[in-house]
């Protein structure tokens, strides 16, 4: 995301148009997905320390190209794709999350290329013997996710009006408790995008609260990281006791079972 929007700034500080920087940060977008991608579908390495080192990495490449400065005074029908309203009191870039969230939940939830992507998430091999090509699924996924988060990241610098090499730093702690806040499984195979974005609304709402009520920027953090715990705690503690509770009522009816047989049989 960051480094998209930096290239869009990079581009236009080098006197191209801003469509050439448009499709720059888009591309970028996409290599850095294929790079992820490629390590782990094809490597075998693990997915959270792929995308964390490529975390690092892209950020070092952004401070690159615009190094301390501040880039901005892009064209007015640029900054009014993420500042002015389109339709109504909505801006564009509310109504585009709007379209792809509706056809992300199509694709995710009714489409085969869905289903694909939970078995994988609940089983790999399960999947690789059922037909699926794990790699080509996986490829697809982070190349889409890189797409996807270039989008954002020129809809951000439009909405700013000026980009720094920090653009967008620190956003990795939202998204990760939206998305377990609304039910995603860390471990894959499970959850909707319906759960997603109603935690979309919750953080948005609770972070545009603790702001009118003037709490600080650190204790905002805080408050995130604590529900970023519990967006995990708790649905291993619900886990946790549903096993104990069959396990329990299995016990039960096998004593029943047996009390009625003793009963049965003299």
């Amino acid at each position: 995301m960051g480094l998209a929007a930096c290239s869009v700034a990079y581009a236009h500080s080098q006197g191209l148009p801003i469509e050439v920087g448009i499709l720059a940060g888009l591309l970028a977008g996409a290599v850095c997905g294929a790079f992820n991608g490629f390590w782990i579908a094809y490597a075998g390495l693990p997915s959270l320390a792929v995308t964390l080192a490529g975390l690092i990495g892209y950020r070092g490449v952004a401070r690159i190209l615009i190094e301390d400065k501040s880039i901005g005074d892009f064209p007015a029908w640029f900054n009014a794709l993420g500042q002015q309203p389109l339709v109504g009191p909505f801006p564009f870039a509310l109504i585009l999350f709007a379209v792809m969230l509706v056809i992300a939940i199509v694709i995710l939830q009714g489409a085969p290329f869905g289903r694909y992507v939970y078995v994988i998430g609940n089983n790999r091999e399960a999947g690789r013997y059922a037909g699926i090509d794990v790699k080509r699924v996986k490829m697809r996924l982070f190349i889409t996710s890189g797409l996807i988060a270039a989008l954002a990241g020129i809809l951000f610098a439009a909405r700013l009006g000026a980009v720094r090499g920090n653009t967008a730093e620190g956003f990795e702690l939202d998204i990760i408790t939206m998305v377990l806040l609304g039910g995603v499984s860390i471990f894959g195979g499970s959850g909707t995008l319906t759960g997603v974005a109603l935690s979309i609304l919750l953080i948005l709402n609770l972070r545009n609260g603790m702001s009118l009520a003037n709490i600080t920027g650190n204790t905002q953090t805080g408050v995130i990281g604590v529900l970023l715990i519990l967006s995990v705690l708790v649905p291993n503690l619900a886990a946790l006791a549903r096993s104990r509770w069959r396990r329990r009522t299995a016990h039960e009816g096998q004593r029943a079972t047996a009390d009625t047989a003793k009963e049965v049989i003299p």
